[in-house]
């Protein structure tokens, strides 16, 4: 699948494409200057030069949305953690009708919230526990099997290889599809759909509003056609929970209708799916600039935990940002923000704030402290941080110890990169061995 590069410079840009919003009178900051189309790039082979410019500048920034809107841009590591934490700026709000978008519009509540409609209907504990520490659905040695699986079948098909598609998009979805329980059988057709949903100014509000029912439908089908009481996995058992609950009336726990929560299945399958392929993806591209790092790994493999933390640190995978909703009237690092302004959290710039990490160009895999913020902070921290850490560890030491020789078979700077996805992904991560 192929798109246009989405313009990353400034309102004398290209009039926006299908599923953006018209763009109003050219933006200008208070200098008189237009504002910066963000976001800047969506290549993941280092982080975008503008985002530093701007952290050094203005690390509270307006810029111009691809739905053609203004927000404020937060490239600061203390500015985007006071977000994270401060009720004052909401995300629930995003999903309502007529809130700002910085992409496309989101088509339900649910699909912005998801982890606050499972709270509501008592299902948050399930899914938090199928994404916790122990994840009794991805044992170790079968994530370990099913990745060696996949670079069997990386070697069957002979020099270059290719990590991205038999490395980082295999282990993720069958990770997903396990976790799920959905047929990994299926799993081409499904990333087809989180790819298209997670694709920006490309697709029009119609396109993507029929590619996400396609998704629904097909999760809807499958929770309907499971034996109650014999899961296949996390996504029956919500489904089986769910069936405990009224649907309405009087109830101190209200259930899911049948379209919130095959949308809601939907979404942890598109969001887990896409950003752990993503992950993998971005950081064997920056582990393989590192001989030394994987020369480490491949003698000591108990060091693995802390080169993924670093590699969490330092990989660019966000294409867009962390939205959030002003909800009154406050301060944001010397601005004064309104009640119903749009707030983008650039995660990969905060990371890369040299007043928070020494250095931050450097890859350290001794840092400590390492508080990055790539699973975002406080009660906003991403569920799927246990899920993408663990089994990261998992197939980045399969990786090492299969291929002693690894190494990129391009430069670096010519690593192809999907444009326009809000999870960062390469089109392919040539390797030799």
């Amino acid at each position: 699948m192929s798109a246009p590069q989405a313009p990353a410079t400034t309102d004398q840009a290209p009039a926006p494409g299908p599923g953006q919003a018209p763009a109003h009178a050219p933006a200008h900051a208070p200098g008189g200057e237009a504002l910066p189309r963000y976001p800047f790039s969506t290549d993941g082979d280092r982080l975008a030069p503008e985002l530093d410019e701007l952290r050094s500048r203005c690390p509270v920034a307006r810029v111009r949305t691809n739905a053609g809107g203004e927000a404020w841009l937060v490239t600061g590591y203390e500015l985007a953690r006071d977000v994270l934490r401060d009720r004052s700026f909401a995300r629930s709000v995003l999903g309502e009708a007529d809130s700002p978008t910085q992409d496309a519009p989101i088509l339900a509540p649910e699909l912005l919230d998801a982890m606050n409609h499972l709270q509501q209907a008592g299902l948050r504990d399930e899914v938090l526990a199928a994404l916790g520490r122990n994840q009794p659905e991805l044992p170790a040695d079968w994530v370990a099997e099913v990745t060696r699986e996949g670079l069997e079948r990386m070697v069957a098909e002979g020099a270059p290889g290719d990590l991205q598609r038999h490395f980082a998009e295999w282990v993720a979805a069958q990770c997903l599809c396990r976790l799920l329980g959905l047929p990994f059988e299926d799993r081409e057709w499904l990333a087809e759909r989180a790819d298209k949903d997670l694709t920006m100014a490309t697709y029009s509000d119609e396109e993507l509003a029929v590619n996400w029912e396609e998704l629904r439908a097909y999760m809807a089908a499958f929770l309907a056609a499971r034996t109650p009481g014999q899961p296949r996995g996390l996504a029956d058992r919500l489904a089986d929970l769910n069936a405990e609950r009224p649907s309405e009336g009087f109830s101190e726990r209200k259930g899911l209708s049948d379209e919130q929560l095959s949308n809601i299945v939907s979404v942890l399958f598109v969001s887990g799916y896409e950003d752990f392929a993503s992950f993998l993806g971005v950081a064997a591209v920056n582990l393989l600039q590192h001989p030394e790092a994987m020369a480490e790994l491949r003698e000591s493999p108990e060091e693995t935990p802390r080169h993924v933390e670093e590699l969490l640190r330092c990989s660019v995978v966000l294409g867009n940002a962390i939205p959030r909703f002003v909800t009154e009237d406050t301060s944001l690092g010397g601005e004064r923000v309104k009640a119903g302004d749009l707030v983008l959290l650039s995660l990969d710039a905060a990371n890369y704030d040299p007043g928070t990490f020494a250095d931050p160009e450097r890859f350290e895999p001794a840092r400590s402290p390492n508080p990055h913020l790539r699973f975002g902070h406080g009660r906003h921290h991403c569920p799927g941080a246990h899920l993408v850490r663990r089994q990261s560890d998992t197939a980045f030491r399969v990786l090492l110890q299969w291929f002693p020789g690894l190494r990129l078979a391009v430069p670096v700077d010519e690593v192809p990169w999907h444009p326009n996805r809000m999870a960062i992904m390469a089109a392919a991560v040539p390797v030799t061995w």
